[in-house]
């Protein structure tokens, strides 16, 4: 666990580093706001078509050949955004960043791997606080190397060093998680038979409606990570530097509400009332930033916003970790994190067509409606728990 950890920190990183310059570099090269929402799109699309493949490929050859083969591709996708000249090179960059995007979702799995039913949540939030530490540190650094002119190729470079740096460390330190004889079955029953498609394995694992809660929850957090250097930019003239230092305060709320609180707040709650708290607390943020006047209530309501949603992946990954066998578990995670990529499809071009038509308010209470439904969704789940089950059972379609 604490190897994974400082794999998947060194990667975040990487990523965080790109957060707050990307929606400054890409107007250097004549995108305006819509293209910016697209570059994003893009990302998201590639991740979404290609993430149920990493994860099914790790269920064959094991976790940690795909961790490294992701981290490569990274380097690769960073190094070619920070060399980019030309709009078309950004859209390529970031597409292909979103093709080798498989890490999270196989991390997950081997995650839920290492993990008893009654220490996962932990464990997942173990991995959300090390993407809060690469938050953390992540955007510090883009904001910091992009220097006062807004030089974006150094950020760019370091943010793939960090990926190889990532790959070494997974080389040398990390140990597989899926035993060989779990791979070689995986092996055997993909050729013995033709595969089945994702949809049979969500119904057959009651998942359908759960992983749909993925999409809903991505489609919100995307668009307040595209709303919000925008609506600061423009209303209060921040640059990528404050609004990376604002991401980086974030980050140190993620590291501790899922490095530290998550697993006693489960104890306390149970997964699925934590995660109505979480989701009302989401909404909340959405709501206070559709109608906040000053810039003090404009961060905190993001603060509020991100700080639920930062809760509700681990316990999502909880929670469908235990209705999935270990045979398909990595394709489970894929297909989650794959989910999560069309949510962040869906996201920017909802919240960029509501910018666009109604301006930020309605932007912000566009993201609030999608809100809505998931913790509706939330609730009923909570309230069909069996009293006397585990937490985390399934107990019919969820």
């Amino acid at each position: 666990m604490p190897v994974l950890f400082g794999v998947i920190l060194l990667d975040l990183i990487g990523f965080g580093i790109v957060i707050p310059i990307l929606p400054f570099l890409s107007p250097t090269l004549g995108a305006d706001k819509m293209d910016i929402a697209l570059i994003i799109v893009t990302y998201a699309i590639c991740a979404g078509l290609c993430g149920p493949l990493w994860g099914r490929l790790s269920d064959r050859i094991g976790r940690k050949p795909v961790i490294m083969l992701c981290l490569a591709g990274s380097a690769c996708a960073y190094l070619g955004l920070g060399l980019a000249s030309e709009l078309w090179m950004i859209f390529a960059a970031r597409g292909f960043a979103g093709m080798v995007a498989g890490n999270f979702g196989v991390a997950s799995a081997m995650i839920a791997d290492i993990t008893t039913p009654q220490n996962r949540a932990r464990g997942m939030g173990l991995t959300g606080a090390a993407f809060g530490l690469g938050i953390v540190l992540g955007p510090m650094l883009g904001g910091l190397l992009s220097g006062p002119d807004g030089s974006f190729t150094l950020p760019c470079i370091v943010a793939g060093g960090m990926s190889l740096l990532a790959m070494c460390a997974a080389a040398v330190l990390l140990p597989e998680s899926l035993p060989a004889e779990a791979r070689r079955a995986n092996r055997e029953d993909a050729g013995a038979a033709p595969p089945f498609s994702s949809y049979s394995l969500l119904r057959a694992t009651g998942n359908r409606l759960l992983v749909s809660q993925y999409v809903l929850h991505q489609a919100a957090v995307s668009s307040v990570t595209y709303l919000f250097p925008l609506w600061m930019g423009d209303l209060l003239g921040w640059s990528a530097r404050q609004v990376g230092m604002v991401f980086a305060v974030q980050g140190g709320l993620m590291v501790i509400f899922q490095g530290g609180l998550l697993g006693p707040m489960v104890r306390v709650l149970g997964e699925r009332l934590l995660l109505c708290v979480a989701v009302a607390s989401l909404l909340l943020g959405l709501l206070s930033a559709a109608f906040a006047g000053s810039m003090q209530v404009m961060v905190g309501s993001v603060f509020l916003a991100m700080t639920g949603a930062t809760l509700c992946i681990p316990l999502l990954n909880t929670i469908v970790s235990f209705s999935t066998p270990l045979a398909v578990r990595g394709r489970m995670m894929g297909i989650t994190g794959a989910a999560s990529s069309w949510g962040r499809v869906a996201g920017p071009l909802l919240a960029g067509t509501n910018l666009a038509v109604l301006g930020y308010r309605g932007a912000w209470l566009g993201s609030a409606a999608i809100v809505s439904i998931y913790l509706l969704w939330a609730c009923v789940q909570w309230a069909r728990v069996s009293p006397g089950g585990p937490e985390g059972g399934v107990h019919g379609e969820v």
